[in-house]
């Protein structure tokens, strides 16, 4: 299967996702999916190969999850938002009314989108954070240690499907939170708002085939593949908005 060219146009009438400032790091490159708007969504390759974070996130689950699970959300919100007033909005404009759009638009909206950060946020040799992202875990949290404790939480105790989170609320303040299903800080609807900073999907096509019901070990797990130069970007970037 050649990645290479999972490249898809929605056609004529469909707003942009075409990334070009590099919001989502060092993996998708070139891309920036909250400011364009010219024609045609993107589903990006994956930024690694489907073994990259073993044996913390296996293969066959990278491959499933990817090329299924994501592409399934991509294609279904393309056709979502065709020949629709969306259709010429950028994905945050739509996030931030998500609550005036049918089940389609936001299950198949935040899958796709959540899953780009999700994607980026992983990384082999990078789960080691810099001292300034430290410093700004410790000052909102109180220490590094006690920031993993609460996400982990967050994602652990999460009922169901979801996502655990850590974002940037709008009065600038790192916080942790989850949002059910494919929501996210972004969507208008959402229990927690702000702009996201680390994502972690405890959907459980996630981690069933290598974790089974074993959640918390996955989540702990996921330290170890943490893209640390991802979140510090994206946390900088959030800062300057």
């Amino acid at each position: 299967m050649d990645r290479r060219n999972f490249v898809k146009s929605a056609g004529a009438g469909t707003a942009a996702l075409i990334f070009t400032g590099g919001a989502f790091g060092s993996g998708i490159k070139n891309y920036n999916i909250m400011e364009q708007n010219t024609k045609g969504f993107l589903f990006p390759d994956l930024p690694y190969a489907y073994d990259a974070l073993e044996p913390y996130i296996d293969a066959r689950t990278m491959e499933l999850h990817y090329d299924k699970h994501h592409r399934a959300y991509f294609n279904n919100f393309v056709a979502a938002v065709k020949d629709t007033p969306a259709a010429n909005m950028t994905i945050e404009q739509i996030f931030s009314g998500m609550s005036g759009y049918p089940d389609a638009v936001r299950n198949n909206g935040g899958g796709y989108y959540n899953h780009l950060l999700f994607w980026n946020n992983m990384a082999k040799g990078l789960a080691t954070p810099s001292s300034e992202m430290v410093k700004a875990l410790e000052a909102a949290f109180g220490s590094f240690d006690k920031f993993k404790e609460l996400f982990g939480n967050a994602a652990k105790t999460r009922f169901g499907s979801g996502w655990a989170w850590l974002y940037l609320t709008p009065d600038k303040k790192l916080a942790i939170g989850s949002s059910p299903n494919q929501d996210n800080p972004l969507m208008d609807l959402s229990p927690i708002k702000g702009k996201p900073v680390l994502a972690l999907d405890v959907w459980e096509h996630a981690y069933y085939l290598k974790y089974q019901n074993r959640r918390a070990e996955y989540v702990d797990s996921f330290w170890n593949v943490v893209n640390w130069q991802d979140v510090e970007k994206r946390y900088r970037e959030a800062l300057s908005r």
